[in-house]
């Protein structure tokens, strides 16, 4: 096994791309399809191949086929048991990552909305994601047998069929715009039905084509805050009646008007959530995909931790990086939060930056791991600082702590507002 994963990486580095040619194609194929881990006891230590690939074999030397009744009986599908293959057809914890991300832009939003909208929206969202996850799935099971992280996969051990797989893509790829479209907007809705042909269509074929399917991937990724904030009946381009609105701190301003929420919702503000998914991707992914680079190589995608892992690094530098300015700069200039969250915000985008610095700096798994493990808690706490900083919101006033002598001036501020 390890000395096909070394040869396998050896024949990727040779040929400069992410993807083998057809001989070795055709041997690693032949080497990972017909394991004989998979085979019934009593076949594990023979060299039995497939009847296929024992022409020539002279009959002495031919192991037989082992009989039916010496393989494993699949277990009938309960209704527990589908419902798991569902969750796992859907990606389910990916799936709830997408919803919480685009709820979070409707907790951002300055606009009201209803419980019937918001449940709409998480429930779309969620069956936009399961659709595009198991399209994705359905194109890649020839792949996802070959590696050994994918190869549990429901369609590739043949829990359920293809057709049965299509059928769910199909019911949940109409249910989840259908749903968005009569509960909603058609704004939203159009954005879910996009996200699925991007991730499912062009993210997917350029797996295996380009690198730059990670930057279409953090795209896909980065347009459920989009869907949340238009739920809320948000628009996401300026026009000359919803212009780009600045929210600059105190002192830069020579006479500071009192706060109006409402100029909050503006374009800059779901840009600034958009760029915070986008770039948040490329550490996560990167260190991912830089620890099952074997995998990735072997099932021949042309990712950039295969092609130039020193590159792919460095990406990920850049994008954590950039995440400093997004916070501290971007998200309170939009009006998301007041411009304490561009320092409280520093601790974690730093912790964050100095784990990048060291995988590119010194590379290895172990600093990889430590970037991917430091993007799981960087979101969530991020979008929690978020809420606790949210513009206009006074959480002593929301808790029943504040006192009358402040309320009467928040009272007496939006009157002033009211009469301008």
């Amino acid at each position: 096994m390890q000395r096909s994963l070394l040869r396998t990486t050896c024949w990727t580095r040779q040929l400069g791309v992410g993807r083998l040619s057809t001989s070795s194609a055709a041997l690693s194929n032949t080497f990972f399809l017909h394991n004989t881990q998979w085979l019934p006891p009593g076949y594990e230590g023979t060299k039995y191949r497939p009847r296929s690939l024992q022409k020539g074999t002279h009959p002495a030397l031919a192991v037989p086929e082992p009989p039916l009744k010496a393989f494993r009986n699949i277990d009938t599908l309960s209704t527990r048991r589908l419902l798991n293959v569902y969750a796992q057809l859907s990606k389910a914890r990916l799936t709830v990552l997408v919803m919480l991300t685009s709820m979070s832009a409707v907790a951002l939003s300055p606009l009201p909305t209803t419980v019937p909208i918001l449940l709409s929206t998480a429930i779309g969202t969620a069956l936009c994601s399961a659709s595009a996850n198991t399209l994705n799935q359905l194109q890649e099971v020839p792949f996802d047998a070959q590696m050994a992280r994918t190869r549990s996969r429901p369609l590739v051990r043949r829990a359920i069929t293809p057709l049965h797989g299509a059928a769910v893509a199909l019911a949940t790829g109409i249910a989840g715009p259908a749903l968005l479209w009569y509960m909603v907007n058609p704004v939203t809705a159009m954005l879910g039905a996009g996200n699925i042909v991007l991730y499912a269509g062009v993210y997917t074929w350029m797996k295996r084509k380009s690198i730059y399917n990670t930057w279409v991937g953090s795209v896909v990724g980065a347009i459920p805050p989009l869907m949340g904030w238009t739920a809320c009946g948000g628009k996401l381009l300026p026009s000359s009646d919803y212009p780009v609105q600045f929210f600059l701190p105190d002192f830069l301003t020579t006479n500071p008007l009192p706060l109006d929420i409402s100029l909050v919702d503006n374009p800059l503000s779901p840009f600034a959530l958009f760029m915070l998914l986008y770039s948040w991707q490329f550490p996560h992914f990167n260190a991912l995909s830089y620890l099952v680079r074997d995998s990735y190589a072997q099932a021949g995608y042309t990712m950039l931790s295969v092609t130039n892992s020193a590159k792919n690094a460095l990406v990920s530098l850049r994008h954590a990086a950039l995440l400093v300015p997004v916070c501290s700069v971007l998200v309170p200039l939009s009006g998301l939060t007041t411009w304490a969250f561009a320092l409280t915000s520093l601790i974690p985008n730093l912790i964050y930056v100095r784990a990048a610095w060291r995988f590119y700096k010194h590379g290895g798994e172990k600093n990889a791991r430590s970037v991917f493990q430091h993007s799981l808690w960087y979101l969530p706490v991020m979008m929690g600082l978020m809420m606790f900083h949210k513009q206009g919101m006074d959480w002593l006033k929301w808790l029943g702590l504040a006192g009358d002598e402040e309320q009467d001036k928040e009272e007496n501020e939006a009157v002033v507002v009211a009469s301008q």
